[in-house]
This record gives structure tokens, sequence and C-alpha cells, in this order.
């Protein structure tokens, strides 16, 4: 009997240890359970304090995992296996998401901190209602400039300043076909949205001529050259102008009175998330103005919560270039989504560009 008790006796130690280890994963891992919350999100895009304190409060273990592009974030989410109960795609990507039925519905009753969020950025083109989405962080895309390295009393208020002949060899443009084209048809006031196939060769025939300017088309690396004065001038997002400027404040930032790019991050459900309440309640709580403001100080991104402006000190919320007025606001676009066919011929009119600089 001996070697059969000895048999149960195993059997039933390897049962524990598969059941103990299936509530580690539970509770551990971020997988599933109520105790546990999985959040995808860009690199260093939150205040890793406010993490602790939500897992303080709610007791929530907070697993979080980022991304460095819409792309691959949208890719993992769609192939599955890992599940994420909050991710913050761009606006772009977020209607994306929605047509592919990758989100779920928000439960505004399980959000009242929403009430906080200033309602001109609310109910917007890529998610009308915000039935899938609670906006992050936005910000604009601009010129930043060293006048330093510039004629004296040169400044920018157009697009239209970068074709200045004085400027050769002088301008860092980032890697983005939105970004560029965009930057072309707002020159020629069109939108940068536009679909129209006579203004978009107009554009990319402008851009052509803008060449003899373009130092480099850079990615990341553009904040570094600009921070350390390789260049003069730089097309960039308004987020990566902070930084820039935090790192050199000799530099300055404009939006071209033409218009320009409006964009957002936004907070979202996947379909996949097992921890739906937890999800509203980490939503929630970052909707609370005294951690938005402390979040967005952190970040150095602009929050889109008007409570929060009160809790952060003047020289950030007063700053008109990162917080300008609605009377701007009000000429910028959202980037619509163009589906794959038109957005294809956008990035190959951005290749072609790119290749008539060789």
């Amino acid at each position: 009997m001996k070697p059969l008790i000895r048999l149960f006796a195993a059997v039933f130690a390897a049962a524990f240890a598969l059941m103990y280890l299936a509530s580690y994963l539970n509770t551990s891992e971020g997988y599933t359970g109520e105790n546990t919350l999985t959040v995808y999100n860009w690199g260093d895009y939150i205040d890793p304090e406010l993490l602790t304190k939500f897992e303080e409060e709610t007791g929530i273990k907070v697993i979080y995992q980022t991304f460095d592009s819409n792309e691959a974030m949208m890719t993992k989410i769609t192939q599955g296996g890992t599940t994420f109960d909050v991710a913050v795609p761009s606006e772009y990507a977020l209607s994306k998401m929605k047509d592919e039925g990758l989100l779920l519905p928000i439960d505004p009753v399980r959000l009242p901190n929403l009430e906080h969020i200033n309602p001109r950025f609310l109910n917007l083109s890529f998610d009308p209602g915000n039935k899938y989405s609670v906006p992050y962080f936005w910000g604009t895309v601009g010129i930043i400039y060293n006048p330093d390295l510039l004629e004296e009393g040169k400044t920018f208020t157009s697009w239209n300043d970068l074709w200045d002949e004085k400027l050769e060899n002088q301008i860092l443009l980032v890697d983005g076909a939105r970004e560029v084209m965009g930057m072309g048809l707002n020159s020629l006031g069109y939108s940068l949205n536009d679909r129209d196939e006579a203004h978009l060769q107009e554009a990319k025939a402008k851009l052509d001529t803008l060449t003899p300017n373009v130092k480099a088309i850079v990615g990341d690396e553009i904040k570094m050259l600009l921070a350390n004065e390789e260049a003069a001038v730089g097309v960039v997002w308004s987020g990566d102008a902070s930084e820039i400027m935090d790192e050199n404040d000799k530099l300055d930032y404009v939006v071209p009175e033409e218009g320009s790019n409006l964009w957002f991050d936004n907070m979202v459900i996947p379909k996949t998330a097992h921890n739906i309440e937890g999800a509203h309640a980490f939503i929630n709580f970052m909707l609370d103005p005294e951690v938005a403001a402390q979040n967005a100080e952190y970040v150095g991104y602009s929050t889109p919560n008007e409570s929060a402006l009160e809790f952060l000190p003047e020289e950030i919320s007063g700053d008109k270039r990162f917080y300008p007025d609605p009377e701007l606001t009000e000429k910028l676009e959202v980037y619509e989504n163009l589906g794959k066919r038109m957005l294809s011929h956008y990035n190959e009119l951005f290749l072609e560009f790119k290749m008539h600089r060789k």
C-alpha cells in the first residue's frame, strides 16, 4: 500500500502545484483576475509614482507594458496572447481599432471624473460621443527654432517661412508621412486630410522645392540634434518640442497660423480585457485633477483635464505654446483615418519626396 500512497501523494502534490501556479498567474501576471490590471502604453508616458498610488488605493496590482508605435500596439492586440485591460492609442489608430471591433465601449457612469475633461476635447471625429475612448494627452505639430543660429529677428508664423532660401541645410523634419505631407498641404491652404489628387500632387511638388533647406529627415534623434544645436529649425510634435526646450532653453516653438495637426493619445479598453471593472477604475483615477496634473508635469505633454490646470505651475499651464487659446486650436485638425489605399498613397508621395533629396 505504501507505494500506492506515495503515488497518490505525488499526484496530489502535482495538482496542488498546478493550482498554485494558476492562482499565481491570475493574480500576479495580469492575464486574468480582478486583482491585476495590465496597462499598455507608450514608453516613459506616465509618472511611475501614480502606478504605485493606484495600487495602494485600490489593491489592484498593475502590470505595465510599453510599445513604441501605434502599429506595434495594434499588431499585438490583434494577435492576442497577452491580455491588455487598458491601452493608449493615438486618434487614427483608435479609429482603426474601433472599425476592426478591437475595443469595448466605455461606461461613463463608472467615470465620474470625466466631468473634468475640457468639452472642446470631447466628441471629436475619430470617436463621436467618446463611446470608446477618453483623452489622455494632446498636442500639436509645429516649428521649433533656435534664434541664436538664425539671422537676427528671424521668427516663424507660417509654414511658408520654412521655404526661406536663407535656411539652406538648416531644417530637420520628423520622419512621418502625415506630418510632412500635412505641412505641405497646410502651406497651400488645404486640409491635412485632403484626398484631392491635384492638391496632393501640388503639395508634393512644393515639398520638393523645400529640399535645399532640409538637412535631414529623422526619427527620435531629432530631439538630441536640435538640443545640441546641430540644426537651427525643426518640424516636431509639441511634446518633443517641450523636451528639447527643457534641454536647451534657447529654442522656441510655434504653431503656424494656417493650422496644423491636433493630436490625441487616448485611454481605451481592448475587447479582450479581463478586468473591465479595474480598467474603468484606472481610467477614472487618471482623470482625477491632481493625478492628471502630476502626470502632465512629469511627462511634459498637454493635459486635456481642465480642472488639472489649477494644480500645475503657472509657467506650464500659462504657456500658450503648449496650451494655446481656442482661437488657434479651432484651426487645427485631427488626422482622419484615410483608409488603406489613400494612406498608402500619402506614404508613396512622402517616399518620393525623400528620394528627391538624394
